[in-house]
């Protein structure tokens, strides 16, 4: 079989090997510092020589505000390089291109001290009221974010990915149910937009690689986002200069999802043709003939997988025996392949 998740996918002149990409997710493993551990060097790494095409990191934090946990990884200061530059370097090693995740918290981050949001509004009663985000704090998150893409770069990272879901700062701004600002920074769509379209601009002074952004393109509570609002901040992000949607959902605030098997593929579809943009699909993918499809049908240009490479680092193999694709074993793996 031609199977498709197995062929190659480039953007700016960096080509994976096959189309399967792992998703960021928190393993919350670090200590205070911030700083790669031995875990995140055996996780990650074991994920590169299972066939992964591309490691995205999960949820690094560009200030230690904005972190979702004291356990979080860092990327605010150079002290954190020569971790993140290891770790890029083995997982290169192993044949897997490179991704970073960059992230804020906002009224999610679980640290001491204040947090920070568009509005002060807790997202729920088990989390700190953060402070409504003043002029100036934009704009030193903005130029945190700028520092963190140009220190991923100087780590050899090959994709950045911008945090814009979960309910995390930038979906925060982007959704009506979290931002209630009357300035320029809320009220319409397009002011919703502006801390997004800054920060994009501004990683995009330093950074020259593949930028994806990763959303949630439903809120699933009345007066909320959907997909196909989504189409139109997707075509902003393009004419600004994002090159994949990493589409998920939900989160922004306290609500029912109705999970099943591919359940956010829907909406990367609706995206991915409404706004012409490449697209991520994310979301209880778990086999290799699931993801074929999707990519078959044009509903994704890759596959994000999350949860199936916890519980197999070598889900690219058995995702290729079910297609009856073969692909090529690492050398000391032969003899069992």
């Amino acid at each position: 079989m031609n199977a498709k998740l197995f062929s190659t996918y480039t953007i700016k002149g960096v080509t994976f090997k096959n189309r399967i990409v792992m998703a960021p997710m928190c393993m919350y493993s670090s200590q205070e510092d911030g700083h790669v551990k031995n875990w995140h060097v055996t996780h990650y790494t074991s994920r590169a020589v299972g066939g992964v095409g591309l490691i995205i990191l999960e949820a690094t934090a560009v200030d230690p505000q904005g972190r979702i946990s004291v356990n979080d990884l860092g990327i605010w200061n150079d002290e954190q390089l020569p971790g993140l530059s290891q770790l890029v370097s083995m997982m290169k090693e192993q044949g897997a291109k490179t991704g970073i995740q960059l992230a804020h918290a906002g009224r999610k981050a679980t640290v001491p001290g204040n947090i920070y949001a568009p509005s002060p509004i807790a997202f729920n009663e088990t989390y700190k009221q953060p402070q409504e985000m003043t002029q100036a704090d934009i704009e030193k998150t903005i130029l945190s974010f700028q520092q963190a893409a140009a220190r991923a770069k100087k780590a050899g990272f090959d994709v950045i990915e911008l945090h814009a879901a979960h309910g995390y700062l930038l979906n925060e701004f982007l959704s009506p149910l979290s931002n209630k600002r009357n300035d320029e920074y809320g009220g319409s769509s397009e002011n919703r937009y502006k801390i997004v379209k800054e920060v994009i601009a501004a990683v995009k002074q330093v950074w020259e690689g593949p930028l994806f952004v990763r959303i949630s393109a439903h809120d699933y509570q009345e007066g909320g986002m959907t997909a196909e609002q989504y189409i139109e901040i997707s075509k902003w992000m393009k004419e600004d200069g994002v090159d994949l949607m990493d589409v998920s959902s939900g989160a922004v605030v306290p609500a029912s999802i109705p999970v099943y098997p591919g359940y956010q593929v829907p909406f990367s579809e609706t995206i991915k043709s409404g706004a012409s943009i490449a697209t991520g699909a994310v979301g209880l993918i778990t086999t290799g003939i699931q993801a074929e499809e999707i990519l078959q049908n044009e509903r994704a240009n890759l596959i994000f997988i999350g949860r199936e490479l916890l519980r197999d680092p070598y889900w690219p193999r058995n995702a290729a025996k079910e297609l009856r694709y073969e692909i090529e074993a690492p050398t000391p793996y032969k003899r069992g392949w």
